[in-house]
């Protein structure tokens, strides 16, 4: 038997050869590139219209954010469920690079991880079917926050029976406006809205975005709220500072060019709200979410036998701010506003911390965490956060605009009247370059 040796001279060969060459050449072209790095999401897979797990994948308004990113910059997004009670535990442990389900910023949460700048805004709103014994309350306050509020107290009695989301912010948002009504945690957030079909339940905790899918097909169902106001964004591990950095730079050039907005125009309808990824809506967000950790600040120094102000520590602080900015405005190649204008607002920002500090309820057998391990880290993340929106602020801000702002993004902070003032006018006075006026 004789073989021959195979050549691609022979006819058939050259031809298969050229044939596999350009299926390579295709696969490798501009669209079909190789998959990218990984990155490991996690989500919840049970909270429509941010995401909702069906046939082996999610699916909503928080996947299409996350996917958008990755395409933008080639990674390869792979899902992991987590349970609500469990975020904060499963980030830390870094079985997911980044949560992103509809994620409400809350303090708790911004001690061990990294938010984004906010994708939107929310509020939390009670589905009722009113009980025989809770009479429609007639009140003198106009339609909003207050009178629904009031309907809440009215409504607390140990007969009422609230479902709501074990374990995730809803949870706590229930228990602080409920103290004798009897709140059933669930776990499985579906089944909360069954609790209330069933009859279960007399009410059950939602949002303004969710709680219009759960009231159809049910009948005899008020809609009590919005009673609080949220901000959700992505939320980061907090060894991860390099993901932040590029999510904020991209969630924010995909809100000025309409694609965010799109986004919740189709995933969440009309009730989506205003544009949030903005450099001033992010920067007054941050100070809302650093202001929220200063309760536990002032339990931590009292704890540590500290006084609440620290002169050398608000140095160091402004110090690290200008600093900070200084190197955002570079990488951006802007000039940033000149030193004088950022201690102005940094320090309206510290002031404005020791004011909420000094109005903090203290229990002194309540746990708090550590200032030097804990609360530090996260208010320095944060900071950072506001260096970079402080170096991406647009040139000319008005005053009175910006004051409107802080109103609404600061109103529920503990601020005062002044303060609250001082933050917007010095925020405003942000200008690029050495001219910045400080006010």
């Amino acid at each position: 038997m004789h073989f021959h040796r195979l050549s691609l001279k022979t006819p058939s060969l050259l031809a298969l050869a050229v044939l596999l060459g350009a299926v390579a050449a295709c696969q490798s072209g501009p669209g079909h590139a190789p998959p990218g790095p990984e990155l490991r999401v996690g989500t919840s897979g049970d909270y429509p219209p941010f995401s909702d797990w069906k046939e082996e994948r999610p699916h909503g308004f928080s996947v299409a954010v996350v996917e958008s990113f990755a395409e933008a910059h080639r990674l390869q997004p792979s899902w992991v469920r987590f349970r609500w009670p469990e975020l904060v535990k499963d980030l830390e442990a870094g079985k997911f690079d980044l949560a992103d389900s509809g994620i409400t910023v809350r303090p708790e949460r911004s001690l061990t991880g990294r938010f984004t700048v906010p994708v939107l805004r929310n509020g939390a709103v009670l589905l009722l079917r009113r009980p025989s014994w809770a009479l429609t309350p007639a009140t003198a306050l106009p339609p909003g926050p207050e009178a629904a509020l009031a309907e809440v107290r009215a409504l607390d009695r140990p007969e009422l029976r609230v479902a709501v989301n074990r374990g995730g912010h809803l949870e706590r948002v229930a228990r602080s406006l409920f103290h004798q009504a009897q709140i059933l945690a669930i776990p499985d957030n579906a089944a909360v809205r069954e609790a209330l079909a069933t009859g279960q339940a007399h009410a059950a905790l939602s949002n303004n975005l969710e709680a219009p899918r759960w009231a159809q097909g049910l009948t005899g169902i008020e809609r009590v709220g919005p009673l609080t106001r949220d901000v959700v964004a992505l939320y980061v591990r907090a060894d991860r500072p390099d993901l932040e950095a590029k999510l904020n730079a991209w969630l924010l050039a995909q809100e000025s060019n309409g694609a965010l907005g799109s986004l919740r125009a189709r995933y969440l309808g009309p009730g989506a709200g205003d544009a949030t990824a903005l450099p001033v809506q992010a920067l007054l967000a941050a100070t809302a979410e650093r202001l929220a950790l200063m309760p536990w600040v002032a339990a931590a120094k009292q704890r540590d036998g500290k006084p609440i102000e620290d002169l050398p520590q608000e140095a160091k602080v402004l110090a690290a701010s200008r600093e900070a900015v200084r190197s955002a405005a570079g990488a951006l190649d802007r000039a940033p506003p000149s030193d004088a204008a950022l201690d102005a607002f940094f320090q309206a920002q510290i002031d404005a911390a020791k004011g909420v500090q000094r109005r903090a309820s203290i229990d002194a057998g309540a746990p708090s965490p550590s200032l030097d391990k804990e609360l530090r880290p996260a208010i320095a993340r944060i900071s950072d956060r506001m260096a970079g929106l402080v170096a991406r602020l647009p040139d000319g801000l008005d005053e009175a605009t910006v004051l409107d702002l802080a109103q609404d993004w600061l109103g529920s902070s503990g601020l005062d009247a002044a303060e609250l003032e001082r933050i917007a006018r010095t925020l405003a006075a942000l200008r690029p370059g050495p001219a910045s006026e400080v006010p």
